[in-house]
């Protein structure tokens, strides 16, 4: 009998932790929730998903690539977007798991973001939902219909990958300590987990 149940790490990358190019306030707090849901996890015979930010240098989202100024928004072949710091570049230190995440309970990694028209904040779909990356299909022929989530950011990566991952059909549950916002307005993390529960998700 296969798993019915997996655990989504969404980008504890060295760039969105304290010293990264796009740090999150206290990002690096994650690490140890992680690691303890993983061994969980991992013990139960259940598989441990790692998504990746996952950049070619010069994507379009980057604040340098346009000549804006990061946190501004703006537009991205036809998608709202905010202007970010170079971060996630492919092959780079940034773009590494942090060096404290215990990596070999790790099953999948899921990389996004690879196409340099549009961002890709969820680790189902690019911002456009033009392409979808390998998550659903795997997760579907591995049987698994329930999902827990945490990780970076709260407001960007997890909100849309929890949001996507309930209009696809998986229940969801996320772990709150275990995800930390960019927090461009002071709300913006509050305001997302509020809407991931909305929307069906539980908040633990």
């Amino acid at each position: 009998m296969s798993a019915r149940q997996a655990l989504v790490l969404i980008d504890l990358q060295n760039d969105f932790c304290p010293g990264g190019a796009l740090a999150v306030a206290e990002g690096d707090a994650t690490i140890a929730v992680a690691n303890r849901l993983a061994a969980e996890f991992r013990q139960r015979g259940e598989p441990v998903i790692a998504t990746f930010d996952w950049h070619p240098l010069g994507h379009g989202s980057f604040a340098s690539t346009c000549g804006n100024k990061p946190g501004r928004c703006g537009e991205l072949d036809g998608l709202p977007q905010v202007w970010w710091p170079d971060h996630c570049i492919q092959h780079s230190a940034g773009a590494e798991l942090h060096p404290a995440l215990e990596q070999s309970a790790i099953t999948l990694r899921v990389y996004k973001g690879e196409n340099p028209q549009v961002d890709s904040y969820s680790a189902f779909f690019d911002n456009g939902r033009r392409q979808a990356t390998i998550l659903e299909g795997w997760l579907k022929q591995e049987g698994i219909t329930s999902l827990t989530i945490m990780g970076l950011a709260t407001d960007y990566c997890v909100k849309y990958s929890v949001l996507d991952a309930l209009s696809l059909g998986f229940d969801v549950t996320v772990v709150a300590e275990g995800c930390r916002g960019v927090n461009l307005q002071p709300d913006d993390s509050a305001e997302a987990l509020k809407a991931m529960q909305n929307a069906g998700a539980l908040i633990l």
